[in-house]
């Protein structure tokens, strides 16, 4: 797939306040390469940048077309300058170019030069990055990156590169991105479209435009005789297809010229509980969605949903492979015996093709070939484990189809902009009589029939149903949570020392979590852990239950012992929930400008039942306390009871919702902090006189 899809849902914005509206034409470029200001190596000028391992000086690129050979192409021109701070800025003089190919068509780089500057002896030293400095690494079929690395780098450099790219995949008009994760001090992007093509811009972010400035000119462009315009990528619009552009060899469209920039970027802020930066950071993206020629009706070249439905239902590596099952039946036949109940069959279809395939680390939604070369490889990708899934569970005669999302570090797909690019994951749809649906995933040896790995939950996937227009999107919001439930019983001693038994549950995707963990590191090494997690304690004895059976909560059953002081002592002050509890507030900073997702909603409780020593009694205890979220988001409540010899504590906290939104950010960090703050008070008990 040439470009990656980024959310464009509420977050988009037009970035229109505060642009100015100054003509493009005559504009000087911002940076000329190979002249470098001899401000950059005045380390005063770095002083707010204290934080920051590099700062791009400068980000200057600009897009036009050009013809050849009867063809409309692409010309794609970059210069960019860092500064490099830090060593671990290292990476940033390290570059990765996309580069597209299709058939005998390809993406090519031209007039790469790099240079390295450095102040030696109050001289700027230039080093010219080497010819052999670069190398290209394929990524997919059709996907490559062009690396560089620029010389010498060592912190207070200055370096800077440009490169030119040439395409003939007009769908693949280059997008620009304003945001990185370091700051940025100006960044510009200019493009140059004639009439004939219409490109949707896509903005998103949240930093405001410093310049928007559109401006109409007119532009002469050649063409050989007989020439016919191209898409590039082959999908109708080459020479021979039968619609060539204008018989005259010269034209001159109306070209409209695009200039946009930001100053003063902040480096982007990585956040607890989000998807991938790519759906936040400020960038504009480019979509073709027609061409309309000399004299000739608009022709939409954007997809529709239906199309994108049928190709993929067609398409050999996916839909075509569910149409060459058939040769698991035998294996099927005694899960189909065994299992008249549909939503019984189903989980033993996926049990047995979690255990007989395992899934090779790579996330795909096309296979690699045959369903039966991954069964008998007892290997695949995500594809070929999950389309296998799909059909085995039409062999045991149940109602299955594949679903296709983006993962959560693909980004997030906009359901109004049809782009096959937008998926990069398959999954399975089963439907159970009494109208219920469920989504199924095979990937995860640990993961039960019915739930979605963490990875899968992004908002909404597109069912593929044969039939025209009977696909549809399905929501992939989860019904399981992360539940963590502790029942603690423990004595006290009049030095504080305690003695304790504690039964744990974790449900749904803590139970994962927690399966995932006890596996990779075993019993052992898992309770050695949780031990040096609580200072003093000593685990003697412990007890897991339901480690196979994935449907229920995994269950621990331990002991625990904590020493106390040398002495016994006139008071003692407890404060034990923090044990079993969030420890820290994850959100520290005061605002956030993205929604916060935890993928799934929570539920914690603890309850504890405490045993006090002979002779003390409580003299205070915390108030109850119940904190509600806004618009029924959560709630969390607290309450401590005494009784002759003993106190009860329970403590529970609800997130019923798996996203909340930038503006909820505020009432959320409020949330844990009084939750925190109420599991810090102490209980005090005093020796009775």
């Amino acid at each position: 797939m040439p470009k990656t899809l980024l959310h464009r849902s509420a977050l988009t914005l037009l970035l229109l306040t505060g642009a100015s509206q100054l003509p493009v034409l005559g504009q000087a470029d911002p940076i000329k390469f190979g002249k470098p200001d001899l401000a950059d190596f005045d380390a005063k000028n770095f002083v707010a940048d204290s934080a920051a391992e590099a700062v791009v000086l400068c980000d200057f690129g600009r897009t036009r077309f050009e013809t050849g050979s009867g063809d409309f192409k692409l010309i794609f021109e970059r210069v960019t300058r860092i500064k490099i701070l830090k060593k671990s800025g290292y990476d940033w003089a390290t570059v990765k170019v996309p580069l597209y190919k299709k058939g005998a068509n390809e993406e090519k780089i031209s007039a790469l030069r790099g240079f390295t500057y450095n102040m030696v002896n109050g001289q700027v030293v230039k080093e010219k990055m080497a010819s052999d400095a670069t190398f290209m690494e394929q990524q997919t079929t059709n996907n490559f990156i062009r690396k560089f690395t620029l010389p010498n780098v060592r912190e207070g450099s200055v370096i800077e590169y440009t490169y030119t790219v040439n395409s003939d995949f007009l769908f693949n008009f280059q997008d620009w991105q304003f945001q990185y994760y370091i700051p940025v001090r100006w960044s510009e992007y200019r493009a140059a479209i004639p009439e004939y093509f219409d490109y949707k811009q896509l903005f998103q972010g949240y930093e405001p435009l410093a310049v928007q400035e559109r401006t109409d000119g007119i532009t002469q462009f050649s063409f050989s005789q007989g020439g016919s315009f191209n898409d590039g990528g082959g999908g109708g619009l080459r020479a021979g297809s039968g619609r060539t552009g204008p018989s005259s060899t010269t034209v001159t469209p109306r070209v409209t010229n695009y200039r946009w920039a930001m100053k003063q970027v902040p480096g982007f802020r990585d956040e607890p509980f989000m998807t991938t930066s790519k759906d936040y950071v400020a960038r504009v993206d480019f979509e073709l969605a027609g061409i309309q020629w000399p004299e000739q009706a608009y022709e939409s070249v954007a997809g529709s949903w239906q199309k994108i439905d049928e190709e993929l239902l067609n398409h050999e590596n996916l839909g075509s492979q569910l149409k060459r099952g058939g040769f698991l039946k035998a294996e099927l036949a005694a899960i189909t015996a065994q299992h008249t109940d549909l939503a019984a069959r189903a989980a033993a279809v996926h049990a047995m093709v979690r255990k007989a395939v395992k899934h090779n680390g790579t996330d795909w939604m096309l296979s690699t070939g045959s369903l039966k070369h991954t069964y008998d490889q007892h290997a695949g990708n995500s594809a070929d484990v999950n389309l296998l899934l799909i059909a085995a569970l039409r062999d045991a005669g149940l109602d299955a189809n594949p679903v296709v999302l983006s993962t959560r570090s693909h980004g997030r797909l906009t359901e109004t902009l049809p782009l096959m690019s937008s998926f990069n994951y398959v999954v399975a749809h089963v439907a159970l009589p009494s109208n219920q649906e469920l989504l199924a995933d095979a990937t995860d040896a640990l993961l039960p029939f019915g739930m979605l790995p963490t990875r899968c939950l992004s908002g909404t996937g597109r069912l593929l149903m044969p039939g025209t227009g009977k696909s549809r999107w399905v929501s992939l919001t989860p019904t399981q949570r992360y539940v963590n439930y502790h029942q603690v019983h423990l004595t006290m001693d009049e030095r504080g020392g305690m003695k304790g038994k504690v039964h744990q549950e974790n449900g749904g995707y803590a139970a994962l979590d927690q399966r995932e963990n006890l596996v990779k590191k075993g019993e052992k090494k898992f309770m050695e852990d949780m031990a040096k997690t609580h200072e003093g304690w000593t685990i003697p004895a412990y007890t897991f239950k339901e480690r196979e059976t994935l449907h229920k909560p995994l269950t621990l059953d331990y002991e625990f012992t904590a020493p106390g002081a040398d002495a016994p002592a006139l008071m003692l002050y407890l404060n034990l929930v923090r044990h079993f509890s969030t420890e820290r507030n994850p959100f520290v900073h005061e605002d956030r400008r993205f929604p916060v997702d935890f993928a799934a909603p929570f539920d914690e409780t603890v309850q504890l039942n405490i045993t006090l020593p002979a002779g003390y009694e409580p003299e205070d205890i915390p108030k109850p306390t119940a904190v509600k979220l806004p618009e029924d988001g959560g709630v969390f409540t607290y309450q401590v009871a005494a009784s002759p010899g003993s106190i009860q504590i329970m403590s529970r906290m609800t997130l019923r919702r798996a996203v909340y939104s930038a503006e909820e950010y505020t009432y959320l960090r409020e949330f844990y902090s009084r939750m925190l703050a109420k599991h810090a008070e102490q209980i005090v008990l005093k020796k009775k006189s």
